[in-house]
């Protein structure tokens, strides 16, 4: 018995999750971010990209994003 490997595009694409705000990633959109250590850091739109890299602001301390923490972090 065989089993063929399908190369002819008929897979789900690769499901994608922000680095900042914790959404997934649409197929075909979304930006990859690679630093100079070799680390990927994929994001789904400017937005969270520039809070993330220009601004260095932390996920878990804005409100739109899902890793937010009602409660607050100490």
């Amino acid at each position: 018995m065989r089993l063929e490997s399908s190369t002819h595009g008929d897979t789900m694409p690769e499901r994608r999750i922000c680095n900042f705000t914790g959404e997934e990633i649409e197929p075909g959109t979304g930006m990859m971010f690679v630093r100079k250590d070799g680390s990927v850091l994929w994001f789904k739109n400017s937005k969270a990209r520039k809070n993330h890299l220009h601004l260095k602001r932390n996920a878990r301390k804005v409100k739109w994003t899902r890793h937010y923490v009602k409660g607050g972090i100490q």
